[in-house]
């Protein structure tokens, strides 16, 4: 089972940590439209309906698999756990010089891909497969076409 998240890890003495009992409100809140009970719930993943009240309280932390698995049953991404929370300043940040800095591009999250290529993706998916291997050799003859003095095409 998982240890009520008290005391000295989030300076709180006392207090759930504010990040747990914001994804347990939201837990509830999601589980409550669906009229889902938390018997339900926790049948469906595999703990006891105490344990979800702990989670949807913020007394337990929910480990990463677990919320996944919550996710999938109430049918909405894990990013919604996080979604309006507010942001109750620096946490890890203040203790541990340099972590608050943006990480270098390298380790950027990446950006979502344009439209077009999403556009592109979801076509070249209807194809047969047939086709689909025909269009692949195309493209990546047309990603190497140079002009008549060796040099790649322009990208325009």
């Amino acid at each position: 089972m998982t240890s009520p998240v008290y005391a000295e890890d989030n300076g709180r003495r006392g207090q759930p940590d504010p990040v747990d009992v914001h994804v347990g409100r939201r837990l509830r809140a999601r589980r409550q439209a669906l009229g889902m009970s938390q018997e339900m719930l926790a049948r469906a993943v595999g703990v006891t309906f105490q344990q979800v009240q702990k989670y949807e309280r913020g007394a337990n932390r929910i480990s990463a698999s677990r919320l996944y698995d919550i996710a999938l049953m109430l049918q909405v991404p894990i990013n919604y756990f996080f979604d309006h929370m507010e942001d109750d300043g620096p946490r890890i940040a203040e203790r541990l010089p340099g972590l608050g800095e943006p990480p270098p591009p390298a380790l950027a999250a990446p950006s979502s891909p344009p439209t077009d290529e999403i556009d592109l993706l979801t076509a070249y998916r209807k194809l047969p497969e047939d086709i689909q291997r025909k269009s692949l050799t195309l493209l990546r003859s047309m990603a190497n076409l140079r002009d008549k003095k060796g040099e790649p095409l322009p990208d325009d």
